[in-house]
């Protein structure tokens, strides 16, 4: 399947990083750091854009290393 991407962001594309992987990283396209208090919600942006074919859906989940230490979800 083919899926339309931009990428406005100064890093690559997400790409599995081993063959076994799950997901992918993606990265911030941010220009200065985000701190958030307890319970804070923010939106970061990604400089990514996706066509997402009908019927299907993508899911940004957290590293399971950030999220079990800090609680980030």
């Amino acid at each position: 399947m083919k899926i339309k991407v931009i990428n406005k962001s100064e890093y690559d594309l997400p790409q599995y990083e081993t063959e076994q992987a799950a997901g992918m990283d993606v990265r911030a396209h941010i220009q200065e750091p985000i701190t958030l208090r307890p319970l804070e919600r923010t939106l970061v942006p990604t400089g990514l854009y996706v066509e997402i074919p009908e019927g299907y859906e993508i899911q940004v989940r957290p590293r399971s290393g950030l999220a079990a230490k800090y609680g980030l979800t």
